[in-house]
């Protein structure tokens, strides 16, 4: 019966880059049943950053950003020996039962995250951003019509935010008191987690003594800046 497997050899080169990009499933249902708080909840997103870095963790990738109910895991050596089923399935399940341990709350039905795999090598950058540009729209869709709702039934702000750009819903936003440039930077540009290397003490037993160490830490950034060449370069 194994020749029925039909897509367990499907592979990535094992000396490549690529991204595992995972998605909540039905997040948008979720919301509603869980009454998260609009247009951002922190204890949501707590956990999202928490799942990212247990990620980080278990497989060791150059970088993750996440926003939303998204994450996007970058790395550069490929696990499973490439196979793209075996990938597919880790992340997946590994971010749900994360998510689930995280979350200080009973469901109503299991959270499960999609998952896929994105071949990348020199296009990282273009990646990143394209994410990053999905992170902002996602701010300013969410006020928009966070505000029309507190206005409107829910049926009339979706027909009036329906057909804006962003410009205008950031100044009707602006016009009625709220400026987005004074909202948090995760919640414009998103979340990111990296590898950094810190200098530490430690003691050398053989010879007996105090010496300078580089210990490897992970790091989280909540201001993350707009995405360029350079800056994803270092990660």
């Amino acid at each position: 019966m194994k020749e029925y497997e039909i897509f367990s050899d499907l592979r990535v080169p094992v000396n490549s880059k690529i991204i595992v990009r995972l998605d909540g499933r039905s997040f948008h249902s979720f919301a509603k049943k869980m009454e998260l708080v609009k247009p951002y909840d922190d204890a949501f997103y707590n956990v999202m950053v928490n799942v990212s870095k247990e990620l980080f963790e278990e497989f060791s990738p150059l970088f993750i950003y996440t926003f939303s109910d998204e994450i996007s895991v970058l790395l550069d050596k490929v696990p499973f020996n490439g196979r793209v089923e075996k990938i597919n399935s880790v992340f997946a399940s590994f971010a749900s039962s994360s998510f689930t341990l995280n979350y200080d709350k009973k469901f109503s039905k299991p959270v499960a995250f999609d998952s896929r795999v994105i071949p990348i090598n020199d296009d990282v950058y273009d990646y990143f951003k394209w994410r990053q540009d999905e992170a902002w729209r996602n701010c300013v869709n969410g006020y928009g019509i966070h505000f029309l709702k507190s206005k409107y039934s829910s049926d009339e702000a979706n027909q009036k935010i329906n057909g804006l750009g962003l410009s205008d819903i950031h100044e009707l936003l602006f016009q009625n008191g709220l400026n987005l440039n004074d909202v948090e930077t995760w919640k414009k540009r998103g979340i990111g987690v990296y590898r950094k290397n810190k200098e530490v003490i430690g003691f050398n037993k053989k010879e007996s003594k105090e010496q300078k160490e580089s210990k490897e830490t992970i790091k989280l950034n909540q201001s993350t800046n707009t995405f360029s060449k350079p800056s994803l370069s270092k990660t």
